[in-house]
């Protein structure tokens, strides 16, 4: 039985826990996250779970809410599970919490269940609970979604910034800046080739290989807001390390370049959302690559940099005709509502 053509967009009284919130849960939600657990309809969910965990959360604001290759549930469900994997963690579970907004259609809510659906899937992580509220039109870009995530921790794995010594190589999983690219094309009406889309993806296998072959590993983190520049700098400080990345080692897509070019943004600071950096000692530095290489999502993996005891706490860039330009931390916000 489909939604009737009466609530073919969301009204308050979806949120009011009646019959027709009933027939959202049944006919929308359940259809794609439903799972043994799920299922149970409980106000909360129970875990089978061992050992040491990891936990976090986080929420989804971005707009334009469909994008060229994602939309926001993508993002949430692989914003969740890579927040995860950057501790050391294999993803288990995800609760998926949504703000709807008065006349939000429940055809475009169908289409974001779908794919949180599918990354799920391919994370190897359950939407266990959640919960829904429908806010006053005007009161809400569409949907805004909250996450919360649980992994188990890699026995034997310590992430830590602190790990972090003089002597290890930085690497990066693929091209910097593709999802960042993609939202601002989206909101200046710029046109991109269709190869250039979100790099949203959920990164877990990706990690757990990477830790397998180096397993001493110091930290884990994936660029997202403030992109490299912050993370480089975030490590820097922590560890009070220098950190010296290469230019020409630095792998940004020529379209992507224009971009910045044209509104004037530095790839550097560009959000990711597919992307990880790994600070490896150097003797396992090439088993560490290898292992990035091996997944569909860091064929383009590359060493773009090094620590170094020199300049504790700050970031270099070594230009192409060897000049050092330092790499503050960004301040404030330099693209809003970008996951």
């Amino acid at each position: 039985m489909a939604i009737s053509n009466e609530h073919e967009y969301i009204t308050l009284a979806h949120g009011a826990g009646g019959k027709i919130s009933q027939e959202l849960m049944e006919q929308v939600i359940l259809p794609e996250f439903g799972n043994p657990i799920l299922n149970e309809m409980h106000d909360g969910a129970r875990l089978s779970l061992s050992g040491k965990l990891a936990f976090t959360t986080d929420s989804y604001v971005v707009q334009p809410l469909f994008f060229n290759g994602g939309n926001i549930g993508k993002l949430a469900v692989c914003g969740t599970v890579n927040d995860l994997a950057m501790t050391g963690a294999v993803p288990r579970y995800i609760s998926a919490g949504m703000i709807l907004e008065e006349g939000f259609p429940v055809e475009d809510l169908r289409k974001i269940a779908h794919t949180m659906k599918e990354m799920a899937e391919e994370a190897g992580v359950a939407i266990v609970t959640g919960d829904t509220k429908v806010v006053e039109r005007g009161k809400c870009d569409g949907i805004y979604i909250n996450t919360a995530g649980i992994g188990e921790l890699i026995e034997g794995v310590e992430i830590s910034p602190k790990k972090v010594k003089p002597g290890m190589k930085v690497l990066l999983s693929g091209f910097l800046g593709d999802h960042a690219a993609t939202i601002l094309a989206g909101r200046h009406g710029l046109e991109l080739p269709d190869h250039i889309k979100t790099d949203c993806a959920p990164l877990a296998g990706l990690t757990q290989a990477l830790l397998q072959a180096a397993p001493h590993t110091a930290v884990l983190r994936d660029p997202t807001r403030g992109g490299v520049a912050a993370v480089l700098n975030e490590i820097a400080s922590a560890s009070q390390c220098g950190i010296i990345i290469e230019e020409e080692d630095i792998p940004i897509r020529e379209e992507v370049q224009g971009v910045c070019d044209m509104l004037g943004f530095d790839p550097l600071y560009l959000a990711n959302e597919g992307k990880c950096v790994a600070f490896v000692p150097e003797e396992e530095a090439e088993a560490a690559l290898k292992a990035m290489k091996s997944s569909p999502y860091g064929r383009e993996a590359r060493i773009i940099g090094e620590t170094t005891a020199e300049a504790p706490g700050q970031v270099a860039l070594r230009t192409a005709i060897g000049g050092l330009r330092v790499v503050d931390m960004p301040l404030g916000n330099l693209v809003p509502r970008i996951c």
